[in-house]
Order: structure tokens, then sequence, then C-alpha cells
């Protein structure tokens, strides 16, 4: 009779689809620069604390470290966005709380290339008239051997 293999973990915790990378992804793909924090040229990491339910919602946020009201604005909305997924917990409802960084990057200037300009000018050509050929009055010249 075998034994039943027991998991390593009474409780799973949430995963985000896709992985670290997929988070990353979304985030980076919802972050929306604050226009204040932008004019002022603000850049850091926001840190946060947050809940998730034992349906995968962020149900609670909590900025740890925080960059200016702006920023902690935007990156607590990226945060309520986030959706887990959660393993069943044998029937149990658990809150997991997570923390995570959120970065603000000033995005890079594109470096201005000169412009370049282009200016036409169209001018005709002078016409020029062709002196009229002399036409030949065509002939031939047949030269015959002495016998």
């Amino acid at each position: 009779m075998k034994k039943e293999k027991r998991d390593k973990h009474f409780i799973h915790q949430p995963s985000y689809e896709g992985g670290l990378k997929a988070l990353r992804a979304f985030i980076s793909k919802n972050q929306q620069y604050p226009e204040k924090a932008l004019q002022k040229k603000i850049e850091g990491t926001v840190y946060l604390k947050y809940t998730i339910d034992n349906k995968g919602d962020v149900v609670d946020t909590r900025i740890i470290k925080s960059l200016g009201d702006e920023c902690d604005q935007e990156a607590i909305r990226i945060v309520k966005l986030l959706k887990f997924q959660v393993p069943k917990n044998k029937g149990i409802r658990v809150l997991f709380h997570k923390s995570i960084q959120i970065h603000f990057r000033l995005p890079k200037e594109k470096p201005v290339a000169p412009s370049t300009e282009l200016v036409y000018t169209v001018t005709s050509a002078p016409n020029k008239v062709k002196a009229p050929e002399k036409e030949s009055g065509g002939g031939y010249t047949i030269l015959l051997p002495h016998s």
C-alpha cells in the first residue's frame, strides 16, 4: 500500500499568470508617468505592500516608501489592476500579503535629428534651334574597272 505524497506547503501562494516577466511587462504597459512628476523631473521607486484575497484580486494597498503623491497614486492604480491566480487551499479563504516596487524613470529624450529641407527650383532649358539639315541629293557613284 502506497502512502499518499503530501504537499510541501500547507497553503499555496498566488502567482501572476506568465510569471515575473509578464508582471513587469503588464506594469510597463499600463504605467502612465504623472504629468506633474514629469514637469518636476521626479524619478525613483515607490515601495508598496498589497493584499490579495482568495479570488486573486488586490483588495488593499499601502505605501511603504513614497516618491510623491502623483507617483504614489499611479503605483496604487497599477497594483489594483493586477489579477493573480490563487490555487485551491483546501477550502480555506486566505489573504496573502506581498510587496512590490514600481520604478518611475524619466523617458529618455530622443535626439533631435536636424531637419532636412529639400528645395527644388525648376528652370526651363533654353530651346535650342536646330539648324535644318541639308538635304542631300543622294546619289550613287559606280566605278567600273577598265578592261
